[in-house]
């Protein structure tokens, strides 16, 4: 068999799995150890992103005529490659976590909804929370301003519906000053 038909289907699978892919990271693995290798593919998987080492002549033929062919430069060294189809940010999140601990673990760039990144960029993607963090923010700033109404409705039955509350506002409300006498205006020195 040619090497071109060993190679093809890899090719294949690379092309597969990036069709669908909102972001594809790149990292150096090299000087990681295997416990650190190992925890690595455990906190990606558990975050739905599959990460694979592949040959970076592999990926640059995979990457070509898609969004991920501004990756090309990036393919330098050993690489391997994140990617989600579900959460955009979740490659750039776990592997910049993990890289705090594992200081040999390099990000080399990527793309995230189609738009290139460097290694900074990545970074800064990393910071953006996840969408159920996001989703779980949005329905409290929701729910906030239903619970103060409704807190204060249990307010206003308590005291007896709004005419106790109108009369409780009253007994709150200091006394107005009365007003000072006005003193006669000066009339000027002849």
């Amino acid at each position: 068999m040619a090497k071109i038909e060993l190679k093809k289907p890899i090719v294949e699978e690379i092309s597969a799995s990036i069709k669908d892919a909102q972001s594809v990271v790149l990292v150096d693995y090299r000087g990681l150890t295997v416990e650190q290798d190992t925890q690595l593919h455990k906190q990606l998987r558990e975050a739905g992103v599959t990460y694979k080492v592949y040959k970076n002549t592999m990926m640059n033929f995979a990457f070509k005529g898609t969004d991920f062919e501004a990756l090309a430069p990036y393919l330098e060294g050993p690489s391997a490659m994140a990617l989600s189809t579900t959460d955009a940010t979740a490659p750039a999140r776990v592997i910049s976590k993990f890289a705090k601990t594992a200081p040999a673990l390099e990000i080399k760039g990527g793309v995230v909804e189609g738009i290139a990144y460097d290694a900074n960029g990545i970074a800064s993607i990393a910071s953006i929370p996840s969408r159920e963090e996001l989703l779980s923010k949005f329905l409290g700033s929701i729910q906030s301003p239903i619970t103060n109404f409704a807190r204060v409705m249990n307010q206003l039955a308590e005291k007896g519906g709004a005419e106790g509350a109108a009369a409780s506002a009253e007994e709150e409300a200091p006394a107005a000053e009365e007003p000072a006498a006005e003193a006669p205006a000066e009339t000027p020195a002849e």
